[in-house]
């Protein structure tokens, strides 16, 4: 099972990689990167770093999930839940490769609004993510990671398996406004509601168990 997920990391990588290389030639000198509320390009870069950018921090994922295991210290190690990690580690490769997709197809002049797409995409990520998180298990990397839900185990469980409700919800939420043409703004205040929600969540249920002395 984790060969096939490297696998399909590999050739997603590879095939990002070979689009860059097909349209490097046609890119403008100065490539659009990065896009203002309104879908307007206001960050531009070299047209070798947007192509390229984008396979590069797609190989630096991979390499990093695959050594994740040698990287985790005892009792907290990824090992227990490797699938799932491998799963969160494909869903974020395909969330770069899409967001390297639209960087592309905007600087070739193809009309579309760059800004909304990448916020649809990332709630959707979002969305994906919370379907599993709350099988992600105490880890330095992966998760709703505070000093609360660090030092309990039963913190840590009790918070990622309320964060997946949240980040299912939310995901879903920014995602249809996105699809909609709703105000970004109002995107942007689900997003950071669904990401603070659990951290408070673990502050308050750790300082409830140990005010019943139950830590």
């Amino acid at each position: 099972m984790k060969r096939n997920y490297f696998l399909w990391g590999v050739l997603l990588t590879a095939a990002v990689l070979v689009a860059s290389v097909v349209l490097y030639p046609h890119l403008p000198p100065r490539v659009p990167t990065h896009w203002n509320l309104h879908g307007q390009g206001d960050g531009y870069g070299a047209k070798w770093w947007a192509a390229f950018f984008g396979p590069g921090i797609m190989a630096a994922t991979l390499v990093l999930f695959w050594l994740l295991p040698w990287l985790s210290p005892r009792h907290f190690e990824v090992d227990t839940f490797r699938s799932t990690c491998l799963y969160i580690m494909l869903v974020l490769l395909v969330l770069f490769g899409y967001i390297h997709a639209l960087a592309l197809s905007a600087a070739v002049a193809r009309p579309l609004d760059v800004g909304r797409a990448i916020v649809g995409g990332v709630f959707l990520f979002i969305a994906l993510l919370g379907n599993v998180l709350g099988k992600v298990q105490r880890n330095f990397y992966i998760g709703v990671r505070t000093p609360w839900t660090l030092a309990n185990e039963r913190v840590w469980n009790a918070t990622h398996r309320f964060a997946a409700k949240v980040f299912v919800l939310a995901g879903m939420l920014g995602f249809l406004l996105a699809v909609a043409g709703g105000w970004i703004v109002v995107a942007f205040i689900i997003l950071t509601a669904g990401l603070l929600t659990p951290v408070v969540y673990s502050l308050v249920y750790y300082k409830r168990l140990e005010r019943r002395g139950e830590i």
